[in-house]
């Protein structure tokens, strides 16, 4: 049983586009470098940048609600920190989120954009070391695609892997064997990450990730064929190293505290 690395994604705006990486360097401790870095408020939400803490999803625009954003294509620059966001082709917004002016033309559109989903201004919100997960814990999600592979076999229609929005996608391992690896150790290029939770799915999984149609029921389909709402699991890095495409995952138990 060989598994490898298929593809790497991070998610720099919560909801906005995936962003293909060939390889990306994990730190102890730490999500995917970028991921989740920016999010856009849906309405007061009490987050304080100087001391960024967990809010749930719902607080922000995100797929599970808020579809619409599927269909923007959106780029984000790690040096400049410019967002970039193309609609049907076009650029409709562009700012560096460092600056009060770049976030300002973000907000803007988003202002329009989303307008009758909004329960106040939107905010494009950033907290220094803060990743706007949809768990407390920093971790890497990671998907199994022969689990992907049977959920697309459930649902007679084929379905995207990107509608996990993950960060390592693995081929190799047979369908749910992730489920089999909790509390356990991959070696994943040069870093180590242990298993430490399933990822239950929710709504967003619904939305095709390139059109922003709402058109499969992912957890009710996992529901009724598997018995559960999951695909894909948490990892966090608990060895720092490069990670690329292409790099081979090893499995082994943690060692036993003496």
């Amino acid at each position: 049983m060989t598994a490898s690395v298929h593809a790497i994604y991070r998610y720099p705006i919560k909801g906005l586009s995936p962003e293909s990486l060939p390889r990306a360097e994990l730190l102890p401790g730490q999500p995917l470098k970028s991921d989740r870095l920016y999010a856009i408020e849906n309405g007061p939400s009490s987050f304080d940048p100087a001391a960024p803490a967990y809010f749930p999803k719902q607080r922000f625009l995100m797929l599970m609600r808020n579809e619409r954003l599927a269909a923007l294509d959106t780029r984000f620059d790690d040096t400049t920190h410019s967002l970039t966001i193309r609609l049907n082709g076009e650029v409709a917004a562009a700012g560096d989120l460092r600056t009060a002016e770049g976030r300002a033309a973000i907000e803007r559109f988003f202002a329009t954009y989303s307008a009758d989903e909004l329960r106040g201004p939107p905010r494009v919100l950033q907290g220094d070391g803060h990743s706007f997960s949809d768990v407390a814990a920093k971790v890497v999600s990671v998907i199994n695609l022969a689990s992907v592979a049977q959920v697309e076999t459930a649902v007679g229609a084929p379905v995207d892997p990107l509608r996990f929005r993950g960060n390592l996608y693995v081929e190799g391992w047979p369908a749910w064997r992730e489920f089999d690896l909790m509390g356990q150790i991959l070696t994943v290029g040069g870093a180590r990450l242990k298993v430490v939770k399933r990822i239950v799915r929710c709504a967003a999984t619904n939305v095709e990730p390139r059109t922003g149609l709402r058109d499969m029921e992912i957890p009710k389909t996992l529901m009724q064929a598997f018995g559960h709402m999951d695909c894909g699991v948490y990892a966090e890095v608990v060895a720092g190293g490069a990670v690329a495409a292409g790099d081979r995952i090893g499995e082994a138990a943690p060692a036993l505290p003496f």
